[in-house]
């Protein structure tokens, strides 16, 4: 019987997955240090904001190319490429702050540097996910990727602060560029096998063009970009608001909202642990049913609940839901596509996703300025039950692969 760590058994995938571990943890220290410096070189608001929008500006300049490129090309080849570009722009980031030489501008344009790479390494290290392990044991790698990713959520910003607080942010920075050295001498040993091609691989614009087609021919590709971006925009409303009922509600400190954090990264553990043998019970539609209630649930418990151990059990709650929730999604994501357009539709599901989120949490933060955030959570609330109701006709099929002509 396969377990939620069994995708560790394998020697690539655990080596890759720890690698991923660390540089995610170094990715997050660089959030927390470059956001921090930013305030010591501008007084306008404005530039420090700007550092969110150099991060992840680029998934949307480069989503569907991203995806294509990883398609057409050797995919290890691509994934040493894009860590070896965040290592160089991480590594001058470093050296330029630690001689006093950095500047408000040099720090976004070396940040949007790093998140070109990133927009460029998120495809094709996710479509490289089901080439390492058995299909069947799919979902629970998407599970284990999850938990590294909220691993290295919570210990990212807390190692930043510590490190920043004995040196200085050019010393982060320069750590974070050894964080994505971790990864290409994984990728350098991966024995890659690139499949052959039937035909002749298409120009870039045919192949972005061949990615949409796919997407807007296929059914189930539909079911899974219309449900995650719904539950993804109401979902924001959560991650939004949670920093603001830590403070203004609960009166806590950046320690209590910590806590909180690390009781949603501890949810996301639990939610890989129990999720393996659910799936082996239960559909995905059911699975993803569970997961947005119960995460509605929380988002209404952020909204009325004044009590910290009981939002700290409540943010649990969340986690595991999130787990549930983004694992379904992802899995159906990956297993839909045929192999060959893999990446370009992930691209697509990636750039759907995150834009959700992205425009779902500035706008819960006007929607809360105009009806308060106890109001803006319950709203939010309402849309997560909606968003179910209106998905429930488009069923996930995550074992069923969809190779057929695409209409033009």
């Amino acid at each position: 019987m396969k377990s939620a760590w069994s995708p560790l058994r394998h020697a690539t995938f655990r080596a890759m997955w720890i690698a991923s571990v660390v540089s995610n943890v170094g990715t997050w220290m660089h959030t927390v240090a470059a956001s921090w410096l930013m305030t010591t070189l501008a007084t306008s608001p404005l530039p420090v904001a700007l550092v969110q929008t150099a991060t992840t500006l680029p998934v949307f300049l480069l989503g569907l190319p991203s995806g294509a490129v990883a398609d057409l090309i050797d995919r290890r080849r691509l994934l040493i490429f894009t860590q070896s570009w965040m290592l160089a722009a991480a590594g001058v980031l470093g050296i330029l702050t630690l001689l006093g030489a950095i500047g408000p501008w040099w720090l976004l344009a070396l940040t949007f540097a790093i998140g070109l790479g990133a927009a460029m390494n998120g495809p094709a290290w996710s479509a490289a996910i089901p080439e390492l392990v058995p299909r069947e044991e799919l979902a629970a790698a998407v599970a284990l990727n999850s938990v590294g990713f909220n691993i290295a959520r919570a210990i990212g910003p807390a190692l930043g602060g510590m490190v920043m607080a004995a040196s200085n942010a050019g010393i982060v920075f320069l750590l974070n560029a050894i964080s994505f050295l971790a990864v290409i001498l994984v990728l350098w040993q991966w024995r890659y096998a690139r499949p052959v091609a039937e035909q002749p691989d298409p120009g870039l614009r045919d192949a972005m063009h061949e990615g949409l087609r796919y997407v807007r021919s296929s059914r189930m590709y539909h079911a899974v970009l219309v449900r995650a971006g719904l539950f993804a925009f109401a979902a924001s409303a959560l991650w939004a608001m949670l920093p603001v009922v830590a403070s203004a509600g609960l009166g806590t400190s950046s320690t209590g909202y910590g806590i909180l954090l690390g009781c949603l990264g501890a949810g996301s553990v639990i939610g890989a642990a129990i999720l393996a043998p659910l799936r082996r019970r239960f559909s995905s539609d059911v699975l993803l049913a569970v997961g947005v209630v119960m995460f509605a649930l929380a988002t209404a418990a952020l909204a009325l609940i004044q009590h910290f151990a009981l939002m700290a059990l409540a943010m649990l709650m969340g986690g595991v839901a999130w787990m549930m929730v983004m694992t379904t999604f992802n899995v159906c994501a990956q297993m839909a596509p045929p192999a060959g357009l893999r990446a370009r539709a992930l691209a697509i599901y990636i750039l759907v996703f995150q834009g959700a989120l992205a425009f779902g949490s500035s706008g819960w933060g006007a929607v809360a300025g105009r009806i308060g955030v106890r109001g803006s959570l319950l709203v939010a609330v309402a849309l997560l039950v909606v968003g179910l109701a209106t998905g429930a006709r488009l069923r996930l099929s995550p074992t069923v692969v969809e190779d057929h002509e695409y209409a033009a």
